[in-house]
């Protein structure tokens, strides 16, 4: 993906074009990576932008994020518990349950609200296959 492109939806979402970039993404599938770098952006909106997005987006297309998964779960081994959280927030938005491994493992996380977050995520994939 372009450098430009990347800048430009982070520098949209920061501006608050939520709802511009939503639809950028229902109509393009390969931006779904940029959700990683939303979520480690240093810009509160972009994260929360980025969380929103998910939110959104998960409601109708669960599946377009599968590829990403893997790349969201790696983000609960940084040194951030912030970032920790939000991943494990993300993965139980998106409710898949390759998921569940890395989660069961961070709610050992040695922060507590990672571990609670990461213990709501796997309830909530665990009520979706029941």
């Amino acid at each position: 993906m372009e450098e430009e492109l990347r800048t430009m939806i982070l520098d949209y979402l920061q501006k608050g074009f939520l709802d511009n970039i939503i639809d950028m993404f229902r109509h393009d599938k390969n931006l779904y990576p940029l959700v990683i770098d939303m979520i480690k952006d240093d810009r509160i909106r972009v994260r929360l932008g980025g969380v929103a997005l998910v939110e959104e987006l998960a409601k109708t297309s669960k599946e377009e994020f599968a590829g990403i998964v893997p790349g969201i779960s790696a983000l609960l081994k940084d040194p951030n518990p912030t970032l920790r959280g939000d991943a494990a927030y993300l993965l139980g938005i998106i409710g898949l349950e390759t998921s569940l491994p890395d989660l069961l493992e961070a709610s050992d996380d040695e922060d507590e609200n990672v571990r609670i977050i990461a213990l709501d995520a796997v309830e909530q994939i665990n009520s979706l296959k029941q």
